[in-house]
């Protein structure tokens, strides 16, 4: 490893830390029923530990910009990893659901300082015509762990007890952490900087509430209940309130202004179009493998793989493109491949054969890996060095609440439309469900392709240089 250039090497170290963080909670998707059993509760308790994690990474990550400006981004990003151990190590140890749902609480605190610093410190690491493909590798981790997630968490809950999917991260935790403090450079500090604590209450109590309201709104019934309805518009009005806030400010938590680069903003609708067709196949494709083709887990976990590997292929491939002829030329192709091959699914028959699913969601994770970092590479490429980890921290934020929305939207569409399409006696279940399954990859197909022809807004280096020359 020594033989690798410095900055490859800070690329190693957080790629550690960050794959262990996203795989660990996607890890524990498949086996909520489980703890259902183990803890002799019901869904909405268990449900906790999945929207715990969630809540609290997302109202944490408003505070990575300050902190990381105030303390230094390598120290902030150490203290997050030191969290997550310390919460996997309660997560082992745990003998109740309480223990367990604090233990991903804490773990989802220190993904929320993880996350966006690690991006920041790459950056921090490459030379602006060299990030596309520091990214790409790195994105691997946001990419192929929830992929292959699922797979890992279903195989060793075959094996051993559930205290071991902890356990699990325990070792890839201690290994970055190892990395980190050994590779990673120091930052700048700024001891005067002031913590904006109104600033933080209200974007936290904003973010909080919208995503602790989707996590519980995976029915109708919950989504409109009048708890949630509260909290969604309360949010809402909170963030609201934020913006006007925050831009009054001489030392904002999050500087706002980034937004008026027309590529970063750009760079943010792009990403979540992608997030939600990611996330929209993550949530869709068991329930057709298991519901539709009677298929077992393991084929589902089969089914992720081919295209977990594509996506982190092509995500290299497209982040070098990014770094030689600019977004244009890797952004718009993605998400192109991936619209058509989700557009694809929209077409299956009970007679279509596994491997061409298999086939149709590889392509979709190639086109993935070619449309998604590169395009959070532009936009962050785009705004001012010293807000990178605010940029990064409010990119993580937007990607969290439309994965989130996107994931709620397809839930309820499935229970809502299958029923629907079910009532009708000349249609049995089967064919209720792959006809309801088939619509909603539609839908999530024209959200792709909606976002297409906004990624040809997205500029990257070299038309800043032939601005420049011109």
């Amino acid at each position: 490893m020594s033989k690798l250039p410095h900055k490859w090497l800070v690329v190693v170290s957080v790629l550690f830390g960050t794959f262990t963080v996203i795989l660990n909670n996607s890890m524990l998707n498949p086996i909520l029923p489980r703890f259902i059993e183990i803890f002799e509760s019901d869904a909405v308790a268990v449900g906790w530990i999945l929207t715990i994690f969630m809540v609290s990474m997302g109202m944490t990550m408003p505070l990575t910009g300050y902190f990381g400006d105030r303390f230094g981004k390598k120290k902030v990003y150490l203290v997050g990893l030191c969290i997550f151990l310390a919460g996997s190590t309660l997560g082992f140890f745990s003998s109740t659901l309480g223990m367990v749902i604090l233990s991903r609480a804490i773990q989802g605190m220190a993904g929320g300082l993880m996350m966006p610093i690690a991006m920041a410190l790459i950056f921090n690491s490459f030379p602006r015509y060299e990030r596309g493909l520091a990214v790409g590798v790195y994105g691997v981790a946001a990419m192929v762990a929830p992929a292959i997630g699922p797979t890992i968490g279903g195989f060793l809950i075959q094996y051993v007890d559930w205290p071991w999917l902890f356990a699990f991260n325990i070792p890839f935790g201690l290994t970055g952490l190892i990395l980190s403090s050994k590779f990673l450079e120091r930052t700048e500090t700024d001891p005067t900087k002031r913590f904006d604590l109104v600033g933080f209450l209200i974007i936290a109590t904003g973010i909080g509430s919208v995503l602790f309201a989707l996590g519980r709104g995976r029915t109708l019934e919950t989504l409109f209940d009048p708890l949630n309805i509260a909290l969604i518009v309360g949010g809402l009005i909170a963030i609201v309130l934020f913006v006007f806030y925050e831009n009054r400010q001489e030392d904002p938590l999050l500087n706002l202004s980034v937004f008026k680069v027309p590529t970063y903003s750009v760079s943010i609708v792009v990403t979540s179009a992608a997030s939600i067709g990611l996330f929209s196949g993550i949530f869709l494709l068991p329930l057709l493998i298991q519901n539709v083709y009677g298929l077992n887990e393991v084929m589902t976990g089969l089914l992720f793989l081919p295209a977990a590997a594509a996506s982190g292929v092509f995500m290299s491939i497209g982040g070098r493109i990014l770094d030689k002829k600019g977004p244009k030329y890797v952004v718009p192709p993605g998400l192109t491949i991936m619209a058509l091959a989700t557009l694809g699914l929209s077409f299956l028959q009970l007679s279509t054969p596994y491997w061409l699913i298999l086939l149709l969601n590889t392509v979709r994770g190639l086109g993935m890996g070619m449309g998604n970092m590169p395009a959070t590479t532009s936009g962050m490429n785009s705004i001012p060095e010293h807000l990178v980890a605010q940029g990064s921290a409010m990119n993580n934020i937007i990607r969290q609440i439309s994965s989130s929305l996107g994931i709620v939207f397809f839930s309820i569409y499935y229970e809502v439309r299958r029923a629907q399409v079910s009532a009708n006696p000349d249609i049995d279940m089967q064919a209720a469900t792959l006809q309801t399954l088939n619509e909603a990859f539609l839908v999530s197909a024209i959200v792709l392709i909606i976002a297409i022809p906004f990624s040809f807004i997205l500029k990257g280096v070299q038309d800043d240089k032939e601005e420049q020359e011109a």
